[in-house]
């Protein structure tokens, strides 16, 4: 099932924070990337994340969820109403991140 758009704004709107924020639709769901790396995604209406020691870190108790069937196991974010948390994690993960590949 594709992400809904509203969704993805309002994860966007929870991140206007941030210098840097970008997404990429792609299939019906959202690629999220921070200061050019991909740090996660919207899948079926649930913000995951990858699985940094960052990330692990500051949701010890975090589900890991597939994205997509064969894909590797992301983080559950569910406290997406929380900015300053939002903020911090993915500030705290953009640096355990390598730099996304360059599309040809």
């Amino acid at each position: 099932m594709p992400s809904s758009k509203s969704y993805q704004e309002f994860v966007a709107d929870q991140l206007s924070g941030l210098e840097g924020i970008g997404w990429r639709a792609m299939m019906g769901e959202y690629i999220l990337y921070f200061k050019g790396k991909i740090v996660g995604g919207i899948y079926d209406d649930r913000l995951l994340v990858k699985k940094t020691p960052a990330a692990l870190r500051l949701m010890p108790g975090a589900a890991g969820e597939l994205p997509y069937e064969g894909a590797k196991e992301m983080l559950l974010v569910e406290n997406v109403d929380d900015r300053a948390f939002l903020e911090a994690l993915l500030t705290a993960m953009a640096d355990e991140l390598p730099e996304a590949k360059k599309r040809k």
